[in-house]
C-alpha cells in the first residue's frame, strides 16, 4: 500500500458489523466451522483477541499449546485506546477495498510508519486523532494508547505463549496467490490435527471464510495421510466428514448453485480424481458456508456467485460492469480452491507413500495399518510446483471464468415475430411490439418471484429488446443518442425518442 504519509485512517469496526448469534466480545463474527477446530472471526479489538483465545481453549486445550492465527488483511493495522484502526489511501473508504500487490514484509514496514503518523496527528491536534468510519462520517478520539498489531500479538504471549500470527495480504474477491496457498501450507506442517486455526479479515467474512476453507482442506490432508482409525481419538472432529470425497448435492439445486461453471467442468475433467476434488471442496464450502448449507457463517463462497448472478439481471449497466467483475473473480476463486483440494489429495497420497520401511514398522498398529501422527506429515512438493505441473490450468481459469451465459435468451420465435412486426411497419405496430416484448419477459422470467427486481429485470429486458429490432436507420439515430448520452438505455426514453424525436 504504502504512502502512510497521506493515508486515511479508518476505524475497524462499525455499527451492524455482528451479523452471527452469540457474539465474542470485542472479535466481531467469531465462529467455528463445523467438525474441525478451525474458527473464523473480523479484526478482534486487544480484549477481543484474549476473549476469543480463551474461547478456542475452552477447559481442555492447554493455553500454553500451539495456536496457529492467519491474518488476511492487506491494510496495515494500529491500536488505538484497544481498538483497531486500519490505513487507507483515501479513496477507498468502505468495508471492502483492494490495495493490490501487498506482502507481509511491506504490511508490516507499512504497520511501524503508520503508528508514527498517528502519533504525530495526534499530537498536533492536542493528543486527539481524527478518523472516519467506513461510511466516511468523521470522528474524534483522544489517544490514550496506541500499539502495533505486532505489539498486541506479543503481548497476547504472555497468556498464549504457543501462538503463531502469520499475516497472508490477500485480495477479497478473487483467488488467493499461489504463493500465499503455500504459505499457509508451510504454516501449518508440524502441527497436529487437534491444533487450533484461527483465520480473520475486517470482518470475517469473504476472505477470512477462503482461508478458513484452505484451513480445512488441509487438517482433511492430515486426516487421510494419518489413518482414520487414530480420528477417533481426536477431540473437536466429526467422523463423518472422512470421506468428503463421496458428498453430493441436491440434484434439484440450480446447476450454478452446484457450482457447475463451464470453466470448473473443464477443471474437473483435466484433474486426476477432478470429481472428487470438486465433492470434497464443496462439502468444506458448505461447511464454512451459511447454516442452510450445514455451516455456521456469514459467505457461502460457492452459491454466493449463483446469487450474484441472478442480481446481475436486474441491475443498470454500470452496476452490471462492476458485479462482472466480482462474478469472474469469485469463479476464479472457486476454481482455485477446488484445484487446491486436488493439490491436498495429492499430497496425501505422497505422504503415505513417503514413510521410509523402517519407520513403517514404529507406526504400524495393531490392525496392521500405517499410522503417521498429523505432526509428522511431509510434503514433497508446493502448491506451485502443483500448478507448474499443470500450466495450462492457468490459462484455462484466465480464459474461461467469464463464459457464463450473460443475458436471457429470448425464444427463436418470439425474437422472429418482433423483428416481423418492426420491419413490416415499425409506428404503426409500436403497440403489439411492446405488448409482446412484455408477454415475453413474462414467460422468461416466470422462475423470478413477485416484485421489485421483477419488475426491474423484465424492464430492462424490454428496453434492450427494443433496441435489438429497431430498423436501420432508426437503430442507428438511437444509439448515437445514447453514445452522445443525450439518451439512456431505457424504453421510455428510447420510445420518446422513436415516436417524436426526442426524449
Amino acid at each position: 500500500m504504502g504512502d502512510m504519509a497521506n493515508a486515511a485512517c479508518m476505524a475497524d469496526g462499525f455499527d451492524k458489523i455482528q451479523k452471527l448469534p452469540d457474539p465474542v466480545p470485542g472479535c466481531p463474527n467469531f465462529r467455528r466451522v463445523p467438525g474441525f477446530k478451525v474458527y473464523c472471526c473480523g479484526q478482534p479489538t486487544i480484549a477481543g483477541f484474549e476473549a476469543a483465545l480463551t474461547k478456542v481453549c475452552g477447559d481442555k486445550y492447554p493455553k500454553d499449546g500451539p495456536i496457529i492465527w492467519f491474518n488476511l488483511r492487506q491494510e496495515p493495522d494500529v491500536y488505538v485506546n484497544g481498538e483497531p484502526i486500519c490505513a487507507r489511501p483515501p479513496n477507498k473508504i468502505g468495508e471492502y477495498a483492494e490495495l493490490g500487490n501487498v506482502t507481509r514484509d511491506s504490511a508490516k514496514a507499512d504497520e511501524e510508519e503508520f503508528i508514527k503518523v498517528i502519533e504525530g496527528r495526534a499530537k498536533e491536534n492536542a493528543g486527539k486523532l481524527k478518523f472516519v468510519d467506513i461510511n466516511k462520517a468523521e470522528k474524534e478520539i483522544e489517544v490514550k494508547e496506541v500499539v502495533t498489531l505486532s505489539n498486541v500479538i506479543e503481548g497476547l504471549k504472555a497468556k498464549f505463549p504457543g501462538l503463531v500470527h502469520m499475516r497472508i495480504p490477500v485480495c477479497n474477491s478473487a483467488a488467493p496467490l499461489e504463493t500465499d496457498f503455500d504459505i499457509l501450507v508451510k504454516t501449518l506442517i508440524g502441527t497436529n490435527i487437534n491444533t487450533p486455526v484461527i483465520i480473520n479479515d475486517q470482518v470475517g467474512l469473504s476472505r477470512a471464510t477462503t482461508g478458513c476453507v484452505a484451513a480445512c482442506l488441509f487438517k482433511e490432508f492430515q486426516i487421510s495421510a494419518s489413518f482414520e482409525g487414530l480420528v477417533e481419538t481426536v477431540p473437536g472432529v466429526n467422523l463423518d466428514l472422512l470421506k468428503m470425497d463421496r458428498y453430493k448435492m441436491d440434484p434439484a439445486k440450480d446447476p450454478l448453485f452446484r457450482g457447475e461453471f463451464e470453466v470448473v467442468k473443464e477443471l474437473v475433467a483435466s484433474l486426476k480424481d477432478g470429481d472428487a476434488a470438486k465433492n470434497e471442496c464443496d462439502k468444506v464450502i458448505d461447511k464454512n458456508g451459511t447454516p442452510k448449507t450445514g455451516g455456521t457463517g456469514i459467505k457461502q463462497l460457492r452459491e454466493n456467485i449463483a446469487e450474484s448472478k441472478l442480481s446481475y439481471e436486474i441491475m443498470d449497466d454500470a452496476a452490471q460492469a462492476f458485479l462482472k467483475m466480482k462474478i469472474m473473480d469469485n469463479i476464479h476463486k472457486y476454481y482455485y480452491l477446488i484445484l487446491f483440494t486436488a493439490y491436498m489429495r495429492e499430497a496425501a497420497d505422497l505422504a503415505r507413500e513417503a514413510v521410509a520401511d523402517e519407520k513403517k514398522g514404529e507406526l504400524t498398529l495393531a490392525g496392521g495399518r500405517c499410522a503417521i501422527p498429523g505432526d509428522q506429515l511431509k510434503l514433497s512438493k508446493k502448491f506451485v510446483q502443483f500448478v507448474d505441473e499443470n500450466p495450462k490450468l492457468r490459462d484455462l481459469v484466465e480464459t474461461g471464468k467469464g463464459n457464463l451465459q450473460w443475458e436471457r435468451d429470448i425464444p427463436q420465435a418470439a425474437l422472429s415475430n418482433l423483428e416481423n412486426l418492426a420491419a413490416t411497419d415499425f409506428k404503426a405496430n409500436l403497440g403489439k411490439i411492446i405488448h409482446d416484448i412484455y408477454q415475453t419477459a413474462h414467460l422468461m422470467f416466470s422462475d423470478m418471484p413477485q416484485g421489485d427486481h421483477k419488475k426491474r429485470a423484465k424492464y430492462r429486458f424490454a428496453s434492450k429488446t427494443l433496441m435489438r429490432i429497431l430498423p436501420q436507420p432508426l437503430s442507428k439515430e438511437i444509439e448515437a443518442k445514447i453514445e452522445q448520452k443525450a439518451i439512456t438505455l431505457d424504453l421510455y426514453e428510447i420510445l420518446g425518442a422513436c415516436t417524436w424525436g426526442q426524449a
